[in-house]
């Protein structure tokens, strides 16, 4: 947990291909100390990477666990600390392998509960002894008030009415949290537990949470791509695309996002934190970003990272040389990429486009300088 005592900063690995030590040794030699890393896009041995089957979980699929191993050892040898983050657990298959429907049987049935307990007592007994483990992110972007009458970015009044009403029911954020962290505990009593807010881990979600989770090894995460209706790739296709900054739809209404408008949205998960008596360095900005094609993305970057570095939070950018979607890894720019790499996609092959530091990673790159 010690390693978590001091400002950390690195980027999001969501790779098609499972990344090498020169991947990882690349990430070092910009000042990264850890990555966060999901292996749900990497073939699997199953239906589902190292779950075997979300649809029914019996125990960890062993090729794909040496190949997760595999990896670790890499980041290992580069010198990067790891935080395992899946996109899929199961009764919750992420949308994306899954036809593009949000699964919500995880919040539906605590018997997916049970299961998922299982899977992640099965994994920490299996890499709890790894070197490169920094901690276990239970679920990426958990989002159990989608479908349950709660709206996004509600008034934390809503939030909280709408909590009342679904304690002790499936779903229940931070009571799945407590019960998959004690399914941990019986094997790993030390790893740090990393867990997102609800709603795609927004940060305006712990507003609803009434107390922090009672283990003491605790991370919690917030993802930042607020407002989403400008920095997101539907955008990008609008015939006139919203600016950053500038007026932007949010929460139902029109408001001027700038960087005022953003240190004051960050400012939810602080006071939330302040309120439980948790440090800032128990706060993590797991995941933030913006179209980098976006005219103004280098501002929008610079805005965010000022206010992180400013409360002196963790963070990790998404995302570093994403080898199946461009649009948020800039070192590529703001122009188009070549044909070689959807080629590369279409054939299974290595992401062949050479990166270099741009102006659009500028923002991020001065500041992973230790």
């Amino acid at each position: 947990m010690t390693f978590w005592d001091a400002p950390r900063h690195g980027g999001n690995s969501f790779n098609r291909l499972p990344p090498d030590q020169a991947y990882f040794q690349a990430l070092k030699d910009y000042g990264a100390t850890w990555v966060r890393l999901s292996y749900d896009k990497w073939q699997p041995a199953g239906r589902d990477f190292l779950l075997g089957d979300a649809d029914g979980y019996t125990g960890l699929a062993a090729d794909d666990l040496i190949q997760l191993r595999a990896v670790l050892d890499a980041a290992q040898a580069a010198g990067l600390k790891v935080v395992i983050a899946p996109l899929s657990l199961p009764g919750m298959r992420w949308a994306q392998n899954n036809h593009d429907r949000f699964d919500d049987r995880l919040w539906q049935d605590k018997a997916w509960w049970t299961q998922s307990a299982a899977f992640w007592r099965d994994l920490a007994s299996a890499l709890k002894d790894h070197p490169a483990i920094a901690a276990y992110n239970l679920i990426n972007e958990p989002a159990p008030e989608k479908r349950a009458g709660l709206a996004e970015h509600a008034p934390v009044a809503d939030m909280r009415a709408w909590y009342q009403q679904q304690q002790g029911g499936a779903r229940d954020l931070p009571a799945f949290y407590t019960r998959v962290i004690a399914a941990i505990r019986e094997v790993d009593m030390l790893t740090p537990v990393m867990v997102d807010a609800g709603w795609y881990a927004a940060a305006d979600a712990f507003a609803y949470w009434p107390a922090a989770l009672t283990d003491a090894r605790m991370l919690y995460s917030f993802h930042m791509y607020e407002p989403y209706e400008a920095t997101s790739a539907p955008n990008m296709s609008r015939a006139k695309p919203y600016a950053y900054p500038g007026p932007v739809k949010f929460a139902g209404q029109q408001q001027v996002w700038d960087s005022e408008r953003v240190e004051a949205y960050l400012h939810s998960p602080l006071q939330w934190a302040r309120a439980q008596q948790l440090p800032t360095s128990r706060l993590v900005a797991g995941e933030f970003g913006c179209m980098r094609r976006l005219p103004g993305c280098r501002q929008y970057l610079e805005d965010v990272l000022t206010t992180l570095q400013r409360a002196n939070l963790h963070w990790a950018f998404y995302s570093f040389r994403e080898d199946s979607w461009d649009g948020m890894d800039y070192e590529l720019g703001s122009a188009k990429v070549p044909w070689a790499y959807w080629r590369a996609i279409e054939q299974g092959q290595p992401d062949p486009i050479e990166r270099q530091s741009t102006a659009e990673f500028e923002p991020i790159r001065k500041r992973l300088q230790p």
